[in-house]
């Protein structure tokens, strides 16, 4: 089976920073598949709430993840603190990709790349829903902020 490949963004919209605890890594000494997974969901979350919202309250709509893919590039050590950048792309009737990149704070270390895929749901139905308009009015609120800052 070839590689995953996952090219960098040239700009990401939103970033944040967290700490790798000892919880977060396994008995090979560094950052846990899983865990990688549950900081970039934490991102996720903060990248939502940086938007005006939570999670399971955007307008009338929630969302979950559809998809998600990961491409390792280095390892990730107790105390470390990461930053992760995300931004929104490759939208669609009913979501948008979120790319993230996950870096070592201090060095820039890059620790890996990834997307998840977006998908906006009804929360009365639990079926899938339009991406609301007001939603992709702030993320390009959002990307043109970033672009104005630098």
């Amino acid at each position: 089976m070839p590689r995953l490949i996952h090219p960098a963004l040239p700009r990401y919209d939103f970033h944040t920073d967290v700490q790798i605890y000892i919880s977060h890594v396994n008995q090979g000494g560094h950052l846990d598949n899983a865990q990688l997974l549950s900081l970039v969901s934490e991102a996720r979350v903060r990248f939502f709430q940086a938007l005006g919202y939570r999670e399971g309250h955007i307008e009338g709509t929630a969302v979950v993840v559809g998809d998600l893919m990961a491409q390792y590039k280095s390892e990730g050590y107790h105390g470390e603190t990461l930053r992760i950048e995300m931004a929104a792309s490759d939208f669609n009737r009913y979501g948008f990709d979120l790319q993230f990149r996950m870096r070592e704070l201090q060095s820039g270390r890059e620790v890996a790349l990834g997307k998840t895929g977006i998908v906006f749901i009804d929360r009365q139905t639990r079926r899938v829903a339009p991406l609301p308009a007001s939603v992709r009015e702030r993320l390009q609120a959002m990307a043109n902020a970033a672009m104005a800052a630098g």
